[in-house]
């Protein structure tokens, strides 16, 4: 199989100046190594009708392609459903019932990391698990033998996690982030993972949680998120920052996707252009702060 990287949103909206950013950095990092560029639609959870063709077009107008069909998680459910059974047979999972708030409200177990899963019911009798079984479904957690995760990204350098019994299949029936994305990667030969620094600290626990399934581990490179003028993650309520609202005042998706290369330190005028002048171990490290240019700023 290819070695490939991806970009995987989830269909909740249009993608952002941000969202698109990472893309752009996800196709660099892939086609400066020679690897084929994946598209992944993150759609177990949230999905609102429209959202994955708007950004599809989105995606185009700023020059990112791909080498495949888009692959959607909500076809791959049997996947997911073979791993969590692989698991269980080994004995690596079980049955979890509590609320989010019992768990935010249980004390913690002795020497687990801050914020990790307490145990609570890590050891419940075949017996306690029936009486509880009626009143309230179980989501399926991973019975981890290590209580934290080292990894090496390309920009961060070693990274040490936390990893938990974290949730492999919530008790609504629907596959955990945490699971999909590390059976989805292996599946589609995806060896090299670009995406937002904010999801560094779930890395350790897929990384785990692939060696348990026999599956490699990837390259990984988190890169800094775009922010606004508050130093807070960009997002939709800031304003203008998807395609469509520049648009809307005269700044065209060319103008955007050329703001974005020299805010990466690379030439402007296209993404191929962009890619002859790429180094990773030149790129910023500090997050990127979003000002929306004046209407009628010209492309190139």
């Amino acid at each position: 199989m290819t070695s490939a990287g991806r970009f995987a949103p989830s269909p909740s909206g249009e993608l952002h100046v941000g969202n698109l950013r990472t893309a752009i950095l996800a196709w660099l990092f892939a086609r400066s190594t020679g690897r084929n560029f994946l598209l992944r639609v993150e759609d177990l959870d949230r999905a609102r009708s429209g959202a994955e063709a708007e950004q599809l077009r989105d995606l185009h107008a700023v020059g990112v392609t791909w080498d495949a069909a888009v692959v959607r998680q909500t076809e791959r459910t049997r996947l997911y459903a073979a791993a969590i059974d692989s698991l269980t047979a080994e004995g690596r999972t079980y049955e979890c019932f509590c609320t989010r708030r019992e768990i935010q409200e249980a004390p913690s177990a002795p020497h687990a990391p801050q914020g990790a899963y307490p145990g609570t019911c890590r050891r419940l009798s075949e017996a306690e698990r029936e009486i509880r079984r009626v009143s309230r479904p179980a989501s399926i957690r991973l019975r981890a033998d290590v209580s934290e995760w080292a990894v090496e990204d390309q920009l961060q350098g070693s990274y040490t996690g936390v990893v938990d019994d974290f949730v492999l299949r919530r008790n609504d029936g629907v596959t955990a982030y945490n699971l999909a994305v590390v059976v989805d990667d292996a599946a589609q030969g995806i060896d090299q993972v670009v995406r937002g620094d904010d999801l560094l600290p779930s890395t350790p626990r897929q990384a785990y949680l692939a060696t348990l399934l026999g599956l490699p581990v990837p390259e990984y490179a988190h890169v800094p998120l775009v922010v606004n003028h508050d130093g807070a993650r960009l997002a939709k309520r800031d304003g203008a920052v998807t395609l469509g609202d520049l648009a809307a005042v005269g700044i065209a998706a060319g103008t955007v996707r050329d703001i974005i290369l020299r805010s990466l330190g690379l030439p402007a005028g296209s993404l191929e252009t962009a890619l002859a002048a790429f180094h990773p171990e030149g790129l910023p490290r500090d997050p990127w702060v979003w000002i929306t240019p004046k209407a009628g700023t010209a492309s190139g």
